[in-house]
């Protein structure tokens, strides 16, 4: 009878355990992008503060997030969140609301009197900024971090641009914009308001400025030629919006035609049914699928009991009546007109049909491009003149917060280098955590904390904000709702589930790292990182 075949090891011995060579593949630890991050406009580290703040440590939360973004307080009111939208865990239950951890954190820091450090050093060089709005205010901060001194000029009354000339109190509360920018301002930046910029090179060699960006907003209210009575009364968006920031509110009367399908529509809408209107109606021409305003303003509008026309255009307005005309969509989803006209009583029409700026400072400027009614800027944000930047509704570009605050951010990095005599050259990007890299068996589920609402009859009625802030407990649970996505958070799976203990813990904070003596290259560990922090790459000889 054969005996079985075996083979005795000493287990004694330096190689007995030793695997290393038995690998065409070696698991290797790395960091990953999360989507999070990739998408949002103004390049803050949303993973890496959301860690501080899942842990309770708001003020080290709150420091990782201003690194990229001074406003948080502002941005987690406004904020259209991108990010949101990427965020692998709504492929599981519902995205985090990051946003809503973002206003928490920047609250906190209104709340408990948080500043920003002043510069460690002065460079010696002076920068202008032409405009006070969100670009500005944030190229502001940046070239000030860096050690510039900065000067802005703005031509209102107030700071803020179209954060306050064109977002209304109920999303934006004034006590907070100001908290905001009085801490940029305590830096050691300088705002001059009433200072309009006539001509650039005028006010920069007045001024001896070395370097300028400009922030200039889009102020100006597009028009549309509606055939009109004398009598009638044809207002602007910019104007309504505006005049909410004087003593003298706008009259609008008892029914209101808002001319337009996005968000500034909405505002003035809304914003004419806390002014006391008993009706305001939205005509857009055409459907609400295609309305550029974004879904849940929409919603909160039709709660607010704000009226739509879809598929309907102007023709002309009366003294009191309007005459609108249905449209039908064509073959390639394009409105027509049907020739179906209808008449509708209102005491007022407001034109809600986008912003142009005012580009008259930049007259005889050598080098500049001008199309489309917007600046023309390299990839470090300088216009063709040297030594002069753009950035916000100036350049082309979606035109939000979000994208000013990012592009005031990548202004300065870019100045800052010019002044330097060098170029700013970001780092490189990691690879995209995607879903499909990441192990979701280990996370249950949790649906997202819910913001709190303002009633209906106090939204129809004053100008108090609509939606609430969420408290200590919600923004906690909320935070730690992310997967860390791409980025080891030592969770310790890799250690426990190794076959061969080539798993070698380093220490709190310092990760792990790999005996590959011992690895046999099996892969254990990258299917079960919940986080897809680890790859298999091919062994090389």
């Amino acid at each position: 009878m054969r005996k079985p075949f075996a083979i005795t090891l000493d287990v004694g011995s330096s190689l007995a355990n030793r695997t290393g060579t038995w690998r065409t593949e070696r698991p290797v630890y790395l960091d990953r992008l999360p989507p999070c991050n990739h998408a949002c406009p103004a390049g803050e580290n949303i993973q890496g503060w959301l860690y501080h703040a899942e842990s309770g440590d708001y003020r080290r939360a709150w420091e990782e997030l201003v690194q990229n973004n001074p406003m948080p307080a502002v941005m987690g009111r406004v904020c259209y969140h991108p990010c949101e939208s990427a965020c692998n865990r709504g492929q599981l239950d519902q995205p985090v609301s990051i946003h809503a951890v973002e206003r928490f954190l920047g609250d906190e820091a209104i709340r408990r009197g948080w500043a920003f450090p002043q510069p460690a050093s002065e460079s010696g060089k002076r920068v202008l900024i032409v405009g006070a709005g969100p670009s500005g205010l944030s190229a502001a901060y940046h070239l000030r971090r860096l050690g510039h001194a900065v000067t802005i000029h703005e031509a209102g009354p107030m700071t803020g641009g179209m954060m306050r000339f064109g977002i209304p109190k109920y999303r934006l509360p004034r006590d907070v914009l100001h908290a905001e920018v009085q801490r940029i301002v305590d830096m050691g930046v300088t705002i001059k308001l009433n200072a309009k910029v006539d001509n650039i090179l005028d006010t920069m060699r007045a001024g001896g400025f070395d370097a300028a960006f400009l922030a200039v907003g889009a102020h100006l209210a597009k028009r549309a030629y509606i055939p009109a009575g004398s009598a009638s009364r044809i207002l602007d968006a910019v104007s309504v919006l505006r005049g909410m920031e004087t003593a003298e509110r706008p009259q609008l009367g008892r029914r209101v035609v808002v001319y337009g399908g996005g968000n500034t529509a909405l505002d003035v809408a809304r914003t004419a049914k806390r002014l006391g209107a008993e009706e305001a109606i939205i005509v857009y021409r055409r459907t609400r699928e295609k309305m550029p305003a974004h879904d849940f303003e929409v919603q909160e509008a039709l709660e607010e009991g704000i009226l739509f026309k879809w598929l309907t255009t102007i023709k002309q307005a009366g003294e009191t009546t309007f005459t609108v005309e249905k449209m039908e969509l064509d073959e390639t989803g394009f409105p027509q007109p049907t020739g179906e006209l209808e008449t509708i009583e209102a005491d007022s029409l407001v034109l809600a049909l986008g912003q142009d700026v005012d580009l008259s400072l930049l007259d005889r400027v050598p080098g500049l491009v001008i199309e489309d009614g917007v600046v023309k800027v390299d990839a470090n944000m300088m216009t063709g003149h040297a030594g002069l930047f753009a950035g916000g509704d100036m350049v082309p570009s979606e035109r939000t917060v979000t994208v000013a605050v990012g592009h005031g951010k990548k202004a300065a990095r870019n100045i800052d280098a010019w002044l330097r005599g060098a170029r700013y050259a970001p780092a490189p990007k990691h690879e995209l955590a995607s879903f499909e890299l990441l192990n979701p068996w280990y996370y249950t589920d949790a649906p997202k904390s819910v913001q709190p609402m303002l009633d209906i009859l106090r939204r129809q009625s004053t100008f108090e904000e609509v939606t609430g802030g969420l408290d200590e407990g919600n923004a906690l649970f909320e935070a730690r709702r992310c997967l860390s996505c791409g980025n080891c958070f030592e969770c310790d799976n890799c250690y426990g589930v190794c076959p061969d203990n080539a798993v070698i813990k380093l220490g709190p904070g310092q990760r792990f790292e790999f005996n590959y003596e011992y690895c046999k290259g099996c892969g254990i560990c990258v299917s079960e990182c919940p986080c897809g922090a680890i790859r298999m790459e091919p062994e090389t000889i």
